[in-house]
């Protein structure tokens, strides 16, 4: 199944995008920044801040952090849960990179639920590709963090990275591939239930969420439950995040801890 996003699509989306980074030739345009006692996770100087881009080799700043990509290396499949900020999402697409340019797969699909976050957006203007964007869009931003724009849109036309809502993965088995599950707090038990039997020979499959931040009605969504059947069986890891974990601003904890 060929990348749901087409290079029409994903050009205009990356040029418009809304951090304006990006140029029409997909080349990094970086903006001038200046650091005035902000905070950051590397502990960087105002005088020399880092590219997260640029740094290949990606590591824990977190013991939960070293737990999940220790998972990632031994499991098939693993279930990642945490608060926002704990680099869940960042860290999968980041070992399923680097699982395709090892050569370990074939092919890399990245899934998430098309769930608005507790508003209505109404009916997007445009075709399918279009419509399916701005839920689409976290995973395009990890990954052009970890690959250039170019390099990306090359993959994409070749089928080997592959973007699809849950709605367009019944039926499929994904041999030979590195599978990331995104927002899976917005699936129902049903939904993961077929997400997690897509799982073919020679593949990883990653799920990630947030069980206290699901936009579904209460008791709908699936993935504590999931998780807690999960828990006993050791062939599946499954990785619970905590507040310490959070490289996000220092802030994110501290309000998580009273909201």
């Amino acid at each position: 199944m060929e990348a749901l996003m087409t290079k029409r699509a994903l050009k205009r989306m990356v040029r418009e995008g809304a951090d304006g980074r990006y140029d029409d030739d997909a080349k990094v345009r970086r903006l001038p920044v200046e650091h005035r006692g902000g905070w950051s996770p590397l502990g960087e100087t105002d005088n020399a801040p880092r590219d997260q881009s640029y740094i290949k080799t990606i590591k824990p700043k977190s013991p939960g952090q070293a737990q999940l990509m220790e998972a990632m290396d031994s499991k098939n499949l693993v279930m990642a849960l945490g608060p926002a900020g704990t680099g869940k999402t960042y860290l999968a697409i980041a070992k399923a990179v680097e699982a395709l340019e090892a050569g370990r797969v074939n092919r890399i699909v990245l899934s998430r639920p098309a769930v608005e976050a507790g508003e209505s957006i109404g009916y997007l203007p445009g075709d399918m590709e279009d419509k399916l964007a701005p839920y689409l869009r976290p995973l395009y931003d990890a990954l052009t963090d970890r690959l250039s724009v170019k390099r990306m849109r090359a993959l994409m036309a070749e089928g080997a990275i592959e973007i699809a809502p849950v709605g367009f993965m019944r039926g499929r088995t994904l041999n030979n591939a590195f599978v990331v599950i995104d927002e899976a707090q917005n699936c129902t038990y049903m939904q993961l239930k077929m997400l997690l039997t897509r799982l073919g020979w020679h593949s990883t499959m990653v799920v990630t969420g947030d069980p206290n931040q699901s936009d579904l009605l209460p008791g709908i969504s699936g993935l504590g439950d999931v998780a807690d059947r999960f828990e006993a069986m050791s062939n599946i890891a499954v990785v619970r995040l905590e507040d310490r974990d959070i490289v996000r601003h220092p802030l994110v904890a501290e309000m998580l801890g009273v909201l």
